[in-house]
């Protein structure tokens, strides 16, 4: 389909959250959001980028109520402190932060492999501490934002937070993994407890973002950190493009769906229904990855 960010419907009065908003798709996201009259919590691991991403959007549009929280998804700690500062109800709460392939096992302070710890288990965390605030709007959304390497994941993505052997690239393929299952489960169990909350995903296709050159991923290689802006300039679509998938996720996606770019192997161009890997669609895994997620971070959903 055609459809672009200047479709969004009227979201004034409409509140969001958008993790990872300083940069790439979650700036974009986040400023499109704000361009539509939501008021839009710009939560970031760096709070003085996060500010400096605010300042741009405000220069965008000149009537943006957006604002910035601190949030570092790899603690649990941060987390909870961020999800204490958001006022009920929440109407829209995309989860798009990410961490990519660090070349080396990093572990977060509870122990968790960074890329599982940022990618899943805190947005899982932040999803289940926020669930009264949704559920107090009257058709709150949680879009969560995965990747084409989610075909690269496997099923041990249970076990995602072993030791050994650390993969860079697998550890990332399953870290997404666990986004599209997280998401799809997260609408099963919306339903299952009859809450207004629905759940869809999105990806982004090939996309010109920072997260190859972030220094907490595979910009931690010197070498990468100096080719990725060119790499990601001449091979990849721009991030206000990989954002459509999410702004459409966020406002007209049914429930439970999956959007993404249609074009030259889902990497770029219009959005639509996006394809899911095999393991992707096993609702099992997404059964027993939800369960992991609760015994990994001692989280249980409260459904209110």
């Amino acid at each position: 389909m055609g459809w672009t960010a200047a479709q969004l419907p009227d979201l004034r009065g409409r509140a969001a959250v958008v993790t990872g908003a300083n940069s790439g798709i979650g700036w974009h996201t986040a400023k499109e959001l704000a361009r539509a009259g939501a008021h839009v919590v710009l939560a970031c691991r760096d709070v003085d980028r996060g500010r400096q991403a605010a300042d741009r959007i405000r220069a965008a549009h000149r009537h943006a109520a957006v604002s910035v929280g601190a949030l570092e998804l790899s603690d649990i700690a941060s987390i909870t402190a961020f999800a204490r500062t958001i006022a009920a109800p929440l109407d829209l709460l995309v989860n798009n932060a990410g961490v990519m392939a660090p070349p080396r096992r990093v572990t977060t302070p509870a122990g968790f492999e960074l890329q599982f710890a940022t990618n899943h288990l805190g947005h899982y965390v932040l999803t289940g501490l926020l669930l009264a605030q949704l559920s107090a709007a009257p058709a709150a959304r949680v879009v969560t934002v995965a990747s084409l390497a989610h075909f690269g994941g496997v099923r041990d993505v249970v076990h995602a937070n072993a030791e050994d052997p650390y993969r860079p690239q697998v550890a990332y393929s399953n870290s997404k993994l666990a986004n599209v299952l997280f998401m799809r489960e997260l609408q099963v169990r919306a339903v299952r407890a009859g809450s207004r909350i629905s759940s869809t995903g999105a990806h982004p296709g090939v996309t010109a973002t920072g997260l190859v050159s972030d220094p907490q991923g595979m910009g931690a290689n010197p070498f990468l950190r100096t080719v990725a802006p060119v790499f990601v300039t001449v091979f990849t679509q721009r991030a206000a493009a990989g954002a459509r998938a999410t702004l459409y996720a966020a406002t007209e996606a049914a429930p439970g769906s999956y959007t993404g770019p249609q074009w030259f192997g889902q990497s770029r161009g219009p959005i639509g229904p996006a394809t899911l890997s095999v393991h992707a669609r096993d609702d099992q895994l997404a059964a027993e990855l939800w369960s992991a997620s609760e015994e990994l971070t001692g989280l249980r959903y409260v459904w209110p």
